[in-house]
């Protein structure tokens, strides 16, 4: 077993595949016995329990390649333009085209491309950049002297296979991962029939679940037959068995492993740098794979199981956030556990500043895109796509989850 690996120690805000993708492929499920073939390919003959073992226990592979990501959450059309080009925030619709690199480790590359922009994430171990060409700015995000050294002993424990293999690359071999190593009871797995992605043969794992009243209708993830590495996720609503309502895949995949040269980050001349120290958060740990089995942070509970998880935390000036308030973060749960209410503070202003200088949210208008993506409630706004709700009440609560709104608002209510 390859002993290099992957830890979850990144020091930025996280790049990931946004929140509805968390919900919809994180949830548990269990795979019966079923078998499935794939003559046509000549594929060995595999189970569902087979093939989810298989991607749950594989290695992070070097890989690079191109992923093109696409989002039809049935949200209100974001009329901006300045998210027009490669913006993060274009994720929550639309397609979008992405660029990643991976040592299989701790360096990776993403660049989100724009018609004319990029937006790009490059990680090195304890340390990361963001370069937005849009407004030619650098952000270096790195740690403490304490947490470095903090970071190099966790390091060591990993690599001893002390500590979980983690990554937030948005990839689909990511996606994937979270689809198959969450796996509980509340799904049921089968195998769909062979399919090609990206010019290779695949396995097709089919999640659907047991609950009656989750959004989400079923998830396929596309399985490299060679190397058990996730390459696309489709997610369905149960509102529309046609067409996925978000699917993430590579178009073109390599396994190599990427140039140096790639890997390292050089700021393009005359680009502005912006330097933020960040706290190192403490690592995953086994107990924490679930909801039900880990700590929760002041202000959260968790209610119902499975597809029907909603989290609720309380306490929260939304409006104070999305306007872009340093000082509302000092109230977001877990922060006084983990560094500080003015640490949360200071940290919140250096990844939203005054001028949107390198921030992912650029010069975009937060207020006007939160107005826009919720409507008005009686319990306060109401954020319905096809595979996640999120209800922000007047009272200071905001409750999520892959469930109607009105399930949210019930609850809210009680």
């Amino acid at each position: 077993m390859n002993e290099s690996r992957r830890t979850a120690l990144s020091p930025r805000a996280r790049w990931a595949v946004p929140v509805v993708a968390a919900v919809a492929v994180g949830m548990a499920f269990v795979a019966p016995p079923l078998f499935a073939s794939a003559d046509d390919a000549g594929l060995p003959t595999i189970t569902p329990e087979e093939l989810a073992a298989q991607v749950a226990s594989a290695e992070p592979s070097p890989l690079s390649g191109t992923v093109v990501y696409t989002a039809r959450l049935g949200l209100p059309e974001i009329p901006f333009g300045a998210v027009a080009g490669a913006d993060p925030i274009n994720l929550l619709g639309g397609s979008s085209t992405m660029r990643v690199w991976s040592d299989g480790n701790q360096r990776s590359r993403v660049a989100l491309l724009g018609p004319t922009s990029e937006y790009s994430v490059v990680q090195d171990g304890p340390e990361a950049w963001t370069y937005s060409s849009m407004d030619d700015a650098v952000v270096h995000y790195s740690l403490s002297a304490a947490d470095q050294a903090r970071f190099e002993a966790l390091e060591a424990q990993a690599e001893a296979g002390e500590l979980p293999v983690q990554s937030d690359l948005p990839t689909p071999e990511e996606a994937g991962r979270q689809a198959v190593g969450l796996a509980r009871t509340s799904s049921t797995v089968t195998l769909d029939s062979q399919t090609e992605v990206a010019g290779r043969a695949a396995y097709q794992l089919v999640v659907t679940p047991t609950s009656d009243t989750t959004l989400v209708g079923r998830i396929v993830v596309a399985v490299d037959a060679t190397t058990s590495t996730p390459l696309r996720v489709q997610v369905w609503s149960k509102a529309d068995t046609e067409t996925p309502a978000l699917e993430i895949g590579f178009t073109d995949v390599s396994f190599a492993t990427p140039a140096d040269s790639v890997l390292a980050f050089s700021a393009p001349a005359g680009s502005s740098t912006r330097d933020v120290v960040v706290p190192l958060p403490e690592p995953p740990t086994e107990a924490a794979a679930s909801p039900d089995e880990k700590e929760l942070p002041e202000g959260v509970t968790v209610t119902g199981t499975g597809w029907d998880t909603i989290v609720q935390a309380s306490g929260l000036d939304v409006a104070a956030l999305v306007a872009g308030d340093p000082a509302a973060a000092a109230n977001l749960p877990g922060v006084d556990k983990t560094f500080g209410s003015q640490g949360a503070a200071d940290l919140y202003s250096e990844f939203v500043p005054e001028d949107g200088a390198g921030s992912p949210m650029g010069d975009l208008d937060t207020t006007a895109l939160y107005d826009t993506l919720t409507t008005a409630v009686p319990e306060g706004r109401l954020l319905s796509s096809a595979l996640l709700s999120v209800l922000i009440t007047d009272d200071g609560r905001v409750l999520a989850g892959a469930v109607p709104g009105a399930t949210l608002q019930a609850l809210a209510a009680q």
